[in-house]
């Protein structure tokens, strides 16, 4: 392991607390903290601030992600050493250290990680997003299908050796969204009890 993959690692991970959220609530003088899930994510801000908030925090989520990975490629990394990369700037955005932990919850990073990684398993991660909306009428729900999705394509194409690191940051997303998971769940059964009475 060389000294610039381990200052790259390093950097991936700062660049990861930038909180985009946090600053465009600074903006307003909100903390986004204080209000509904308390969450530094698109969502929360779009929720408290408005659309622009959720545009904004949305773009700069996913450059951090998706500028740490082309970076990799600039600097000749390895593909494996650029998916630890990319977990790193993910964990960085769940648990940013100067936020004592409570960051966002990773979905906007892993976009933009993905779609530079690998824009073919990307797709599979959006076409497995996509196609249950309809049916499921749950983004939430429907997000977990294209991370099976998107899994399924690593291991299908022979990537996991490499890519187990964006693999294992999944499950980790996953656990941050335990709670919007179990409520769209409960949300979805209880509907669909009250459509047959």
């Amino acid at each position: 392991m060389s000294y610039l993959t381990i200052c790259y690692w390093l950097m991936s991970y700062f660049a990861g607390t930038f909180m985009t959220a946090w600053w465009v609530g600074k903006w307003r003088n909100i903390d986004l903290r204080e209000h509904r899930s308390g969450n530094l994510g698109a969502r929360n801000a779009g929720a408290v601030i408005g659309k622009s908030a959720f545009l904004i925090t949305s773009i700069g989520d996913g450059s951090k992600g998706l500028l740490i990975v082309l970076l990799g490629y600039l600097l000749n990394e390895t593909e494996f050493s650029i998916a630890v990369a990319g977990a790193l700037v993910i964990i960085g955005h769940l648990f940013p250290f100067w936020l004592k932990g409570k960051g966002g919850k990773g979905i906007a990073t892993f976009v933009g990680v993905t779609l530079a990684f690998n824009p073919l398993l990307f797709l599979a991660f959006v076409v497995g997003f996509l196609i249950p909306i309809p049916f499921l009428k749950s983004a939430t729900l429907s997000m977990l299908l294209g991370y099976v999705c998107y899994i399924g394509s690593i291991i299908y194409s022979g990537c996991l050796p490499v890519a187990w690191p964006i693999v294992l940051i999944i499950l980790i997303i996953v656990y941050k969204h335990r709670f919007d998971i179990i409520e769209s769940y409960q949300e979805k059964a209880w509907k669909s009890k009250k459509s047959t009475l």
